[in-house]
């Protein structure tokens, strides 16, 4: 790493104090002032000893001096404060915490975080990155440095500095939408304080390669440019051929016209394709007592896939107007392109070889090819946001600080499907009687009970994919207003308050005969969101406080655009019953009570907190025998309540954890929905769908030696219920259509499962480390989704092991 010329803006001030320690990232420098050592000199004295330890520069300016896993700020700058001071469950993971962690997709990295869970596609909504918090839908709550990155594409950490889960309501920082919270990635911009040379190459099983590279130069004393990039490929462990293809590339410039005044520019790009893409298992056996099948051979087809293209540009102004007035002024252009084709597998009983005319033998089963998922999405957008902070003195030392934002965003989706043709004949039934195969089995019957793969099930069907015309144009413009204050009552007593209005100046959706384009629907409205974020805190002592905050959050019927007009995923409700669009927006609300400690010189944050959210005014969708594509307008509601606690930081000096765990508790307490017999009182009572009581993680790295260290991540998530966001599981009864009464047991379990990794490193000298990590110790088969059916589960990854090279010069 090369020192620049300039003096790094973060030892600026240092140098002019009274020599106190100052700490850049994990590197600490014992700073003398200039004058006590030119008098030390001059009396012939012995100068005090300066001290350097020589460990890496963090260049994230969010990050706690010398603490790898604890995020000391935000980079939203509308938290004002450090996060150890905001009335609101935060949990942040920072880009050391993800390295050691051995993840790398932004969907693996949050499954570390209590509270957070994953979904799964289907016709009715797009595969691709689907998570809930809290029990609650937030793929579209995606922000990446403060603006919203819309669009279900994949996403990857090679150019993220941390990632930031906000829990609760949160629609006053990020709009409409968020009801469960949002995730806020924070990513590597250039600097003028540095330069560095960093890479890394990394093998392991699984034909695993990934490549990095993170570059920065300061060109002069006002010019930073810094270049990430990446290459990576690898086999889905034990689902061979399914792999997954990614390629990416971040630059970032900056210019400092003025110690007031800087410019950033910054192109994101990623390249992101799964060959052979895996669906994943299915649920068997009877309602009640469903397990996954024990046969669930990789099905992917030679044609199959799914792939995402990212592209952004964000331009940012930082301007200190004055000594207590700043502003931060950023816009963004977006596109991705998003789509995926392909077949998933399920059990049928009753499937036979097609030698029997009449009735099937009792020994007839396989597993087969049960059906077919495409979807292609076109996503253009353009944010741009102005945030005004201006800070005062109330007197006595009470600070004050006042934030003003003004927002304004143009998102617009188009999306279609593929038309699948199978060049092979079936090659089985799955139903009785004379007629011609109607099936592709991917197993063999098995009279003696015994169940085998195929050869070539990647070639079973000869399928190839032709893209389809457009068949949903979705587009929405809002305008927004926020206003953030806070405010220092006494020594003790600080107030949090935020108000935000959206006013939506068009919402337009269109569906349309993919074939001819002819326009089959037209729906339009406009809507005005108000929502408010609130909190006070009272410091019991200087290193640990209790606080109360209320949040909301708002969404409009049809914001989920990836969900067409499918009322179950937040896609757009065309109720016959109530009229199309006539309806309230969705309400969240959160109230939560918590304390956090920093402790041990601020380089440990505990925290815990009890909370409650309540959702009304829930769109939901009717019965199948009613028709898919119908529902009704704010029928529904549930409350989802628990406990969170965490803990970060250093425990010792060589000693590091991020754990957390949160329990919880869904209930359907309104709903016009039905289960089976046409009304809603079924649901009633019931846990939601997708929902995991219990979820903790644990990562603790322990520093042997100056150059050794290692440690474990244990993941844990309890049972869930196959089932649609915002509905209640999927549950049997006691009775058949019209006499069903009571729900008994979940008819799609999904098994909780537990998992352990482990991880090491080792630094050769100061310019080489090698990194080993070992996923799934226990080569554990679990789950991390579920359809509502159980026809299909997405798998989670079973044993890989990896070792990488890290050069640092």
């Amino acid at each position: 790493m090369r020192r620049n010329t300039k003096i790094p803006r973060s030892l600026r001030s240092a140098a002019r104090s009274t020599g106190p320690a100052v700490a850049l990232g994990m590197s600490t420098v014992m700073l003398m002032p200039l004058g006590a050592l030119a008098q030390t000199t001059s009396s012939g004295g012995t100068l005090n000893e300066v001290k350097v330890q020589a460990t890496r520069i963090d260049p994230n300016p969010n990050a706690e001096v010398g603490v790898p896993y604890k995020a000391k700020s935000s980079g939203d700058a509308r938290h004002t404060r450090p996060l150890a001071e905001t009335p609101q469950t935060i949990s942040v993971i920072t880009a050391d915490a993800i390295k050691d962690s051995g993840q790398t997709d932004l969907a693996q990295i949050l499954l570390a975080t209590p509270g957070v869970t994953l979904g799964v596609g289907e016709n009715g909504n797009m595969f691709g990155d689907n998570y809930f918090i809290r029990g609650q839908a937030a793929k579209s709550d995606i922000f990446v440095d403060g603006l919203r990155d819309p669009g279900m594409n994949t996403r990857e950490s090679f150019a993220i500095e941390q990632v930031e889960i906000t829990k609760g309501p949160n629609s006053s920082f990020a709009g409409r939408g968020s009801s469960g919270g949002a995730v806020n990635a924070v990513t590597k911009q250039a600097t003028l304080d540095y330069d560095f040379n960093r890479a890394s190459i990394g093998f392991g099983t699984d034909k695993f390669q990934r490549h990095t590279v993170d570059l920065n130069r300061a060109v002069n004393d006002n010019l930073a440019v810094r270049i990430n990039a990446l290459w990576a490929d690898q086999d889905v462990p034990d689902r061979s051929p399914s792999s997954r293809e990614r390629k990416g590339l971040a630059v970032s410039g900056l210019l400092e016209v003025s110690k007031d005044l800087s410019v950033t520019l910054d192109y994101y790009g990623l390249r992101a394709s799964n060959p052979y893409y895996d669906a994943g298992g299915w649920l068997t056996g009877t309602a009640g007592n469903r397990v996954p099948g024990t046969v669930m051979p990789p099905h992917a087809q030679d044609a199959d896939f799914m792939k995402s293209d990212s592209d952004t540009a964000t331009a940012r102004v930082q301007w200190k107007i004055s000594p207590v007035l700043s502003l931060d002024s950023r816009t963004r252009f977006g596109r991705t392109k998003n789509a995926y084709a392909f077949s998933t597998g399920n059990y049928s009983t009753t499937a036979h070889d097609g030698s029997n005319a009449g009735t099937n033998p009792a020994t007839t089963g396989a597993a087969v090819i049960d059906e077919v998922h495409s979807r292609w999405q076109d996503v253009k957008y353009f944010a741009h946001q102005d945030s005004l902070r201006w800070d005062t003195d109330l007197g006595n030392g009470r600070k004050n600080e006042f934030v003003a934002t003004f927002e304004y965003s143009d998102h617009r989706v188009d999306q279609g499907a593929y038309i699948a043709t199978n060049s092979n004949a079936a090659n089985c039934k799955t139903t009785a009687g004379v007629g011609a195969n109607n099936a592709y089995c991917m197993t063999t019957f098995g009279p003696d009970g015994t169940i085998t793969p195929l050869a070539n099930i990647q070639s079973l069907k000869g399928v190839s994919w032709a893209k389809n015309g457009q068949n949903y144009d979705w587009n929405i413009k809002t305008v927004a207003l926020s206003a953030m204050d806070t405010m220092d009552f006494t020594d003790r007593f600080t107030g949090f308050a935020g108000v935000r209005l959206d006013r939506i100046l068009k919402f337009n959706a269109q569906t349309m005969n993919a074939t001819t384009g002819a326009v089959t629907g037209d729906y339009e409205y406009k809507k005005t969101l108000a929502n408010f974020w609130g909190g006070l805190s009272y410091k019991l002592t200087p290193q640990g406080m209790v606080y109360l905050g209320y949040g909301t959050g708002q969404d409009i019927n049809g914001g989920e655009p990836d969900s067409g007009t499918n009322p179950g995923y937040g896609g757009l409700v065309t109720s016959t019953l109530d009229g199309n669009l006539n309806s309230k927006p969705e309400t969240t609300r959160n109230f939560e009570l918590g304390t956090k400690w920093n402790l041990l010189n601020q380089k440990l944050l505990a925290t815990a907190a009890v909370f409650r959210t309540e959702k009304s005014d829930v769109m939901e969708g009717v019965s199948q025998a009613e028709g898919a594509q119908i529902g009704t307008l704010n029928t529904g509601g549930y409350r989802v309540q628990g406990v969170e606690f965490g803990l970060v930081g250093n425990v010792t000096d060589n000693l590091t954890v991020q754990a957390g765990a949160a329990f919880m508790k869904s209930k359907i307490t309104k709903s016009n929905a039905s289960l089976s017999n046409g009304t809603g009182r079924l649901n009633i009572g019931q846990r939601l769908g997708n929902f995991a009581d219990q979820t903790f993680n644990v990562q603790a790295k322990y520093q042997f030696t100056q150059a050794f260290s290692f440690g474990a991540i244990a993941r844990h998530e309890s049972y869930r219920c196959g089932g649609q966001p915002d509905t209640a599981a999927a549950y049997s009864t006691t009775g058949t259509g019209a006499a069903a009464t009571v729900a008994v047991s979940c008819t799609q379990r999904v098994p909780g499962f537990t998992v352990y990794d482990l991880f090491a490193s080792y630094r050769i000298n100061k310019n080489f480390m090698v990194r080993g990590t070992v996923l799934n110790v226990a080569d554990k088969d679990y789950y991390t989704g579920a359809y509502r059916s159980g026809k299909w589960l997405t798998i989670g990854d079973k044993r890989r092991v990896m070792a990488s090279l890290e050069m640092d010069f």
